[in-house]
């Protein structure tokens, strides 16, 4: 028998959300609405494709310097997972732990986490796993059954944190560090400032597989909320913007037209788009400045041999 613990949230589409960003005047989406089921399949696909260089990037570093990182968390630490997805390189910072008091991944999509955090279960037998399916973005608060002296570290790996406008970043790092408390720990991968060219085609991939996973939120939308959009109406497009120093991912409409969300008409224009992801980079030492203003202090950033990504170790300020 092992230590895990089955998922107690259920989520649902944020209607309001939906429709206030599509009545904006530059009409967008959550990225969080990629993540069903098929969202979270596409983005695993995403990750093994030969453009897509972040995740090989980030484990390297884990591979190299895993045992390094696992050091500055200390022992006992409880490992609290944000974007937990399939928990591919969990492992490899599990491994080198010194007795974790549990490990809680978080995930939106609850077939992947479950799947994923029985799966651990099963690789660690003596390690508490409690999975929790819920919008990460928002403020939570972890089961209570959990260890309660137990050092609380929050692992986000991957470069989600560029999801987030910078003001944004830094009130969800701040929501952070109010989990983990006055003498917790964050380990987060930061995706660097790089050639604009290999920021295209990461986004752009030959496959067309990053177009399939942005076209998958209008699916999800037909679905879950009853609307109509025309798939062969709009098509992926994404670009990098060098003023804010950000991949953008759009889907364009191709005519005038007018699709309706929960009896609700939204207009579109040839040519108008939705903005569904923004993808920030970052040199090392703006990251530091914006993780200081969420009272986080920057204390080790491990990068690959190319300088492409950052694993990056944070304390409280």
């Amino acid at each position: 028998m092992n230590g895990y613990k089955p998922s107690p949230v259920t989520q649902t589409i944020p209607v309001d959300e939906v429709l206030r960003g599509l009545r904006s005047p530059q009409k967008e989406l959550p990225c969080k609405l990629f993540y069903d089921h098929t969202g979270s399949e596409l983005f695993e696909q995403i990750t093994a494709l030969d453009e897509y260089y972040p995740t090989r990037a980030e484990l390297r570093i884990l591979r190299e310097f895993g045992a390094d990182i696992a050091a500055r968390l200390g022992p006992a630490c409880l490992l609290v997972e944000y974007g937990s997805g399939s928990s591919t390189k969990t492992p490899l910072l599990l491994d080198h732990l010194d007795r974790p008091a549990a490990y809680v991944p978080i995930d939106i999509s609850r077939d992947l986490l479950e799947a994923s955090a029985a799966d651990l279960a099963r690789s660690y037998p003596e390690l508490v796993v409690t999975p929790v399916c819920a919008d990460y973005t928002a403020r939570l608060e972890l089961p209570v059954d959990l260890p309660p002296h137990a050092r609380r570290v929050a692992y986000y790996p991957g470069s989600t944190i560029g999801n987030f406008v910078p003001e944004d970043a830094r009130r969800f790092m701040a929501r952070i560090a109010d989990v983990c408390g006055p003498d917790g720990g964050l380990v987060i991968g930061v995706d660097l400032k790089k050639d604009p060219l290999m920021l295209h085609r990461a986004y752009n991939d030959a496959l067309g597989v990053t177009a399939a996973f942005n076209m998958n939120i209008l699916v999800r939308l037909n679905r879950e909320l009853g609307a109509n959009f025309a798939l062969d109406g709009f098509r992926h497009y994404a670009f990098y913007n060098p003023v804010f120093a950000r991949v953008e991912m759009h889907l364009v409409s191709l005519a005038d037209q007018v699709v309706r969300v929960r009896d609700v008409d939204i207009r579109f224009e040839r040519g108008e788009s939705i903005w569904t992801e923004a993808s920030y980079k970052y040199a090392p030492a703006e990251f530091a400045a914006l993780a200081a203003r969420a009272g986080w202090r920057v204390e080790q950033v491990w990068t690959d041999d190319r300088g492409l990504f950052s694993v990056q170790y944070l304390t409280r300020a």
